[in-house]
């Protein structure tokens, strides 16, 4: 319980560092971007290209809006092919574009995986989709005029809706299921590029 409350003391002080630090000293304008392409370094890792863009709604609010496609199919029949979308709406706490913010965020996304032997799939294929909605929190870091980098990691829930087959392009259909699941919903390290 002493560590959870000396963490929590120690965010809420680097939350108020960042608000003190950010904020506009006398005489002079701060200048807050509207526009920001980006990308997520841990999507890539797991070879799904993927893009998004962020736009300024007011000087603490800003709507992010994320894709990415993965078209991948490995040997031995294995495969992770899916595309996802995933629109969020944050509040900064000090500046947008700035510091820490906390986003409520949907999702929706469509799968077809096979042979993976994860999370109990086993040597099956299954074909789908995935929606849902989540609350997250973030971090931006300034690195330059143009460039940021940004951590964010979100909790929330998704219903799967999908069809189990047998293994194979035209395996024979075994079923069709829905799942709720309640748990991790988003996680990035994105580089951000500033354009206007």
């Amino acid at each position: 319980m002493k560590t959870i409350k000396l963490f929590l003391v120690a965010g809420f002080l680097l939350v108020f560092a960042t608000c003190v630090y950010s904020q506009e000293q006398p005489g002079t304008k701060t200048y807050l971007p509207k526009f920001a392409l980006k990308t997520n370094a841990l999507y890539w890792a797991t070879t799904t290209p993927n893009l998004g863009f962020e736009v300024a709604l007011a000087p603490k609010m800003t709507l992010d809006v994320s894709g990415n496609y993965n078209p991948w199919k490995f040997s031995d029949n294995r495969q992770l092919k899916h595309w996802l979308v995933q629109p969020e709406l944050r509040y900064w706490l000090c500046e947008r574009f700035n510091g820490s913010f906390f986003g409520i965020h949907g999702h929706y996304g469509e799968v077809n995986v096979s042979n993976l032997d994860i999370f109990g799939m086993g040597d099956y294929r299954y074909d789908g989709k995935v929606y849902g909605g989540g609350i997250s929190y973030g971090y931006q870091w300034i690195l330059n005029k143009r460039w940021s980098m940004e951590a964010t990691i979100g909790v929330g829930y998704a219903r799967l809706d999908y069809d189990k087959y047998q293994c194979g392009k035209c395996g024979e259909k075994l079923g069709h299921n829905t799942k709720n699941y309640f748990g991790p919903t988003k996680v990035g390290l994105s580089f951000i590029y500033v354009i206007k």
